[in-house]
């Protein structure tokens, strides 16, 4: 009943397409116009993707911080390492330079020696006074060198902020604004203004400037995802035209498939902007991934399309015969490939759930225009000629496929310890793998804005800002000397830390009070002892000056302090090591009953959602899985059947993941994705394969032999051009400047590789052996196979 169903149903169907083509037509012009006005809703992402949820303790700690001193990732940072920088020319240049950042007005503000200022004691006044570093630009080589000493030998509160006293590098800090902080004025500030200053500063010094900070990165993250988009999509297009005319030696075939993938692009883009989804680095992969995966489906209806042409020459009947036996079969692969990806969908990270909801969505839209597209042009078209069919009789292919079937009937054996040392090696090798991840790990090694990240590393100790917030639970407590004592303490900790920079908060203000106090002698910058806290903090009281500089570090009530250091790029383990430790010197210096300490911070924001980001793939890896394996269990009704399937697709993910350990690529976002998708996709040939199988096993009455090899050579030829398609075609991400988006190009492909061969192999050879246990007229009842006729499918018997 179902098969008659079934096939009653997409007979239908064909009669549907091929009786309403015009209109069909029209409903699919009308649609893609229709989406293509919602290309002006598409917009590039200014944002970093957001990986915990809203309500995650991390995410609410870190709006807490946010509520209180506004976002801690607006500044950047520009530096010059170049002994030149102190003579007169060069050095009024540099603060000529400070002057027209400041003049730009998404500028908030810049500290740089051009507006530097320096903590003294006005004795008449009774208060701290702040006055400018130097008052006019100096002239004389004598008067930088004396700025240059004063700065490097008197001012300690600005070591390592402005200046590095062992290597000579001084750098200048410039705030944006911080409402402009996600939009696109950003992008065009520093893509613009900001590039044209250092590059005019650069052209007339001769120096080399470096140039960092988390909105710079951002930008320049987001401009090489832009551009890489139309280069993904112009190179699958080439890479999977060509690889399709190979195979079927045909302008004609080649232009109709790349029209509707095209089309397909178009849609997906449309898609995105209708939803309002921001374009993101995991976004700007689903147009050439629609490529790659609706070229098969060409594959599919055109081999079919050509095949029945060859065997009857009746038009007609081949049009509606691509329909009738492909549409279901290429529905249940365009399905199982489209669950591999909407598993992201549960996650609770927004950049995977929309990646997952556009992805899977087009995936079916794909197949329906492949569907639709095919049969509707080749009915306005003269019958193909018989050259057009010569690929139908390639020799390579027959030995090929003459090779497959002489492995499965006669290598048996041979094929399974190979499996099986394959699968032993594999697994030595996922012991081998590292769960990691980095902040800047998957950046563009050769970008320069990637060399100055480590320039910065080096100099600085980094950009990625990590807060340790004080909560003292009581008005002005944070002026407290007690309090300011267990602050430095928490200081000297995070200074014996070698991946963290000194940190800066009120306690380095209040040291630097005590330096004025006493006239400016640097061995007096510490914290004041109780006899001098009192009448150094009431005079700290009557400045406003120094009350200005205290708004950075403590809130408006006193009660809640920051302490702000920059991290090194380190991987996740050691930025785990280092969360514990700094944990536990809090634990001992601030007892909880009487504090609210807690860290937080873009790179502390970045540990967490790593984690968080590979426990969810990995149970979406799991339901992918699950679903597909019900998917097959609909399908064939086999609990044993479920499990023979699941071994060609399962076994090449976990040569994957071994060859991970041994090529030392580690468990992170970027690379535990394509194990889902990659399943998804792989279990297509699966599918394909044991569809005829069963036809097949009907036909032939129960003679399994005769039916895996009929099914062997007949899905072989199909098989194997959409895994060569698939693999080539996913391997253009490798030409990414990404590493994440290369790992999964690499990763992909060869994980499709392996399946291809395990599907063709392996499968075929535990039917021979295992199927006499499960392979009869019980389990084989027709109300329970679910028939999937193949592009090839020449047997019309079933």
């Amino acid at each position: 009943m179902v098969k008659r169903i079934t096939e009653g149903f997409w007979s239908a169907v064909a009669r549907l397409i091929l009786r309403n083509r015009i209109l069909i037509l029209i409903a699919i012009v009308g649609t893609t116009i229709f989406l293509g006005t919602q290309w002006k809703n598409m917009r590039f992402s200014n944002t970093e993707a957001s990986v915990l949820p809203d309500d995650h303790p991390e995410t609410l700690q870190y709006n807490e911080f946010v509520s209180i001193f506004g976002q801690e990732d607006n500044a950047i940072v520009v530096a010059v390492q170049d002994s030149a920088l102190f003579t007169p020319t060069f050095f009024n240049r540099w603060n000529k330079l400070s002057k027209q950042f400041q003049a730009i007005p998404e500028v908030s503000s810049v500290v740089s020696t051009q507006n530097l200022q320096e903590l003294v004691k006005d004795t008449t006044t009774s208060q701290f006074t702040l006055k400018p570093l130097f008052k006019n630009p100096p002239k004389t080589q004598k008067e930088v060198d004396r700025i240059k000493t004063h700065l490097f030998e008197q001012m300690p509160f600005y070591q390592n902020l402005l200046f590095n006293k062992e290597t000579g590098t001084v750098r200048s800090v410039i705030y944006l604004d911080k409402e402009i902080l996600n939009t696109n004025v950003r992008n065009e500030f520093i893509l613009s203004d900001l590039e044209n200053l250092v590059t005019n500063f650069e052209n007339e010094t001769g120096m080399d400037i470096k140039v960092s900070g988390m909105p710079y990165i951002k930008t320049w993250n987001s401009k090489i995802i832009i551009d890489e988009i139309g280069n993904f999509i112009l190179a699958a297009l080439l890479v999977t035209s060509i690889i399709f005319f190979f195979f079927f030696r045909s302008f004609r075939a080649t232009f109709i498939s790349m029209f509707v993938v095209v089309i397909g692009v178009m849609w997906a883009f449309g898609i995105l902007g209708l939803l309002k989804y921001e374009i993101t680095i995991l976004t700007a992969l689903i147009p050439p991934l629609i490529i790659v995966i609706g070229i098969p489906n060409c594959i599919f209806l055109i081999n079919k399309y050509q095949q029945e042409v060859k065997k009857h020459g009746n038009q007609a009947k081949s049009l509606q015969r691509v329909i009738s036996k492909i549409g279901n079969a290429t529905l249940m692969t365009n399905v199982t490939t489209a669950l591999g990806f909407a598993t992201f969908i549960i996650l609770d990270s927004d950049l995977l759930k929309e990646f997952g909801i556009v992805a899977s969505i087009n995936i079916i839209s794909i197949f329906l225009l492949s569907l639709m597209i095919i049969p509707i042009i080749y009915s306005f078209m003269a019958i193909p000629q018989e050259k057009h069919l010569k690929h139908l009789n390639k020799k390579w292919i027959d030995k090929f496929v003459g090779w497959m079937e002489k492995v499965v009937r006669h290598h048996r054996i041979a094929v399974y310890f190979t499996a099986v040392a394959v699968l032993v090696v594999s697994i030595i090798g996922i012991y081998q793998i590292e769960i990691t991840g980095s902040r800047i790990e998957d950046l563009p090694k050769e970008a320069n804005f990637f060399k100055d990240i480590r320039f910065f590393e080096q100099e600085f100790k980094g950009v990625m800002p990590v807060e340790v917030v004080v909560d003292t639970k009581k008005k002005n407590g944070v002026l407290k000397l007690a309090n300011l004592r267990r602050m430095d303490k928490i200081a000297n900790e995070i200074e014996e830390i070698p991946e963290l920079s000194t940190p800066v908060s009120v306690v380095n203000l209040a040291k630097y009070s005590k330096q004025a106090f006493y006239n400016g002698i640097p061995k007096y910058y510490q914290l004041p002892t109780s006899q001098e806290n009192t009448f150094i903090l009431d005079m700290a009281k009557n400045s406003s000056g120094n009350a200005n500089l205290l708004e950075s570090f403590v809130d408006s009530t006193g009660q809640v302090a920051r302490m702000t250091t920059f991290m090194r790029d380190v991987k996740t383990p050691r930025m785990e090591e280092i969360e514990q430790d700094l944990l536990q010197s809090i634990a001992k210096i601030f007892p909880s009953e009487r504090f609210n300490v807690y860290i937080t911070g873009k790179a502390i924001l970045f540990l967490k959602g790593t984690k968080y980001l590979i426990k969810n793939l990995l149970i979406s890896l799991a339901l992918a899985i699950g679903l597909i394996s019900i998917f097959m269990a609909y399908l064939f009704r086999s609990f044993r059947m479920i499990l023979i399937s699941l071994v060609p697709n399962l076994l090449p993910l976990v040569i994957t993941a071994g060859l991970m350990g041994y090529l030392g690529i580690p468990i992170k976002p970027s690379t535990i994705l394509i194990f889902s998708i990659a399943f998804g996709i792989s279990v297509d040939d699966t599918i394909h394969f044991l569809a005829k199988y069963r036809q097949e096993l009907v036909a032939n009455k129960w003679q399994i032999k005769k039916s895996v090899y009929n099914a062997l050579r007949e899905t072989g030829v199909s098989m194997f051009y959409t895994s060569i398609v698939l693999f080539f075609g996913f391997s253009v991400f490798i030409i990414s400047s990404f590493g994440g988006t290369q790992a999964m190009g690499g990763l992909v492909s060869a994980t499709l590789l392996f399946a291809m061969l395990a599907n063709l192999i392996l499968l075929p050879s535990l039917l021979l052996s295992l199927e006499r246990n499960i392979a009869n007229k019980k389990t084989l009842k027709k109300p329970q196979i679910r028939v999937l006729p193949l592009p090839d499918d020449e047997n019309e018997q079933a």
